[in-house]
This record gives structure tokens, C-alpha cells and sequence, in this order.
């Protein structure tokens, strides 16, 4: 596989997203946001209490939404990677 662009762009949007959320986190239009883009925040309050969490169980969040928006990215190129080998055997 060639590029690995939206990988790493996807990536990036997950550690944004992260970060936005980290430093504004007491206001409410970034909370939302956060909760509504973080597919592993969207589980969280299967497992733990998000209202009273703590720093760590927060980072657990964080590193999983990376990784998902990361593994987003990834199936993106690794279809589109398909897609254009299948349209280049045929021609």
C-alpha cells in the first residue's frame, strides 16, 4: 500500500479532537463535540461513571479514540487501495 493519507490525517483528527477537548473540556459546544465525534466515548458510560472519571480512565478514552479514528483512516486507504488495484487489472 502506496499512501497511507488518510491514516495519518485521520490520526491527526483524533489527536485534535483530544486535545480540544482536554483544554476546553468546561465548555459545553467542546464537550459536546468530543462526545459527539469519540466512537470509545460514546461506550464509556457503559463501563465507568463520566461524570465523576478520573485523569486516567480520561487518557484510556483519549488513546482509544486515536486509535479508532486512526483504524477509520486506515480501512479508508486500505479500501480505496483495493478499489484502484481492481480498476487498474481491468483496464
Amino acid at each position: 500500500m502506496k499512501s497511507l493519507a488518510f491514516t495519518f490525517y485521520f490520526t491527526v483528527f483524533g489527536v485534535v479532537l483530544c486535545l480540544i477537548h482536554y483544554y476546553g473540556h468546561n465548555l459545553d459546544s467542546l464537550y459536546l463535540l468530543f462526545y459527539s465525534l469519540s466512537v470509545p466515548a460514546w461506550f464509556a458510560p457503559l463501563v465507568t461513571d463520566v461524570y465523576e472519571i478520573s485523569m486516567g480512565k480520561m487518557m484510556i478514552i483519549y488513546l482509544l479514540t486515536v486509535a479508532s479514528w486512526g483504524a477509520i483512516g486506515y480501512a479508508i486507504d486500505r479500501f480505496s487501495f483495493v478499489r484502484k488495484r481492481r480498476k487498474r487489472e481491468a483496464a
